[in-house]
């Protein structure tokens, strides 16, 4: 290696502390390149003392290889939203511990709830902590305290929730079709065990029963639904069964279709049972006419119609309490 020597008024301070400079032929480029002798023998670039030398050493030791994908040694638990600022989030947004960690209000908040549950029972417990709980098996992980409010703004209770068709629920903000499953499931459990109470019983005699198994199916539909119950000789409940599916104001009945099932069955009574979406459960004219017409037709084949019903929101009508039957 050629190794020439050059002095630069420029570095002479430099060079009187830490020794000569060299103009060094670097044969990999092509190159010269001005060195400075360090007292230890070492090559250091000119104008760097010995200190920032060893910093910048230490410096590419902790540097990750040029081929090596880093990520940030802290990354934040939580996505900040909207819904954690401290004037719009329930519970101030963001909760601080003893060691300043910062954590959405919401976490833990499911096992909470839970456990007032099991402990407390539902009574103390608000229709939208309820709705909550069966959210949790919808939508994981989130907070779901605002869409139970929402659902409870747009269907006013519980009951109407659990009612409503899937294309009202999914124009709910934050719905899907997993918290539309899992309010129908909801719905299957509460008709189960409303129909255990009166299915293969005498209903005559359990009328209360009887009724709040009718709401329990029907008072909060949006839509009219006919249903026939279907009794035996000792007035025991066999069947029950939905005949008639309709629109908000009319669903249609069909005597004969009415008359050829309870032969199927070989009922020997029915009561009638229709809903009124509108909540009132005044009979209509056509009403009126409708339960003359099953009633001629069931005549027909020795079956009675012991009563036609209509079922509003709030309370219901009974044909034959009123003299209409």
């Amino acid at each position: 290696m050629h190794v020439m020597r050059a002095e630069s008024p420029k570095n002479s301070d430099v060079m009187g502390r830490s020794g000569a400079a060299d103009m060094t032929d670097d044969g990999r480029n092509g190159k010269q390149r001005l060195d400075t002798w360090s007292p230890a023998g070492e090559v250091a670039p000119t104008g760097f003392s010995e200190e920032a030398m060893k910093g910048l050493a230490e410096l590419e030791a902790r540097s990750a290889p040029p081929d090596v994908e880093t990520s940030p040694a802290y990354v934040r638990p939580f996505r900040m939203t909207d819904r954690l600022r401290p004037d719009v989030a329930a519970g101030g947004g963001l909760l601080r511990d003893s060691s300043g960690g910062a954590r959405p209000h919401y976490w833990g908040h499911r096992e909470r709830l839970r456990t007032r549950f099991l402990e407390g029972g539902h009574a103390p417990m608000p229709e939208y902590e309820l709705l909550e709980l069966l959210l949790f098996n919808a939508i994981p992980k989130i907070d779901v305290k605002p869409l139970a409010k929402r659902l409870l703004a747009e269907f006013g209770d519980l009951n109407g929730v659990i009612a409503a068709s899937e294309h009202r629920i999914l124009q709910v903000e934050g719905a899907d079709r997993w918290v539309y499953l899992q309010l129908r499931v909801v719905d299957a459990f509460a008709q189960r065990m409303a129909q255990a109470r009166v299915m293969q019983r005498e209903v005559l005699s359990s009328w209360d029963a009887l009724i709040a198994y009718c709401r329990t199916c029907m008072a909060h539909r949006e839509t009219e639904q006919f249903r026939v119950l279907f009794l035996d000789r000792k007035n025991v409940m066999i069947a029950d069964e939905a005949l008639g599916q309709g629109t908000v104001g009319h669903v249609p009945v069909y005597p004969r279709e009415v008359a050829k099932r309870a032969l199927e069955l070989n009922a020997s009574a029915v009561i009638l049972v229709h809903n009124h979406p509108s909540g009132d459960p005044t009979p209509s004219s056509e009403d009126i006419a409708m339960t003359a017409r099953v009633l001629s037709a069931c005549a027909a084949i020795d079956v009675t119609v012991h009563d036609h019903v209509i079922i509003g929101k709030e309370e219901e009508t009974s044909f034959r309490a009123e003299g209409l039957l």
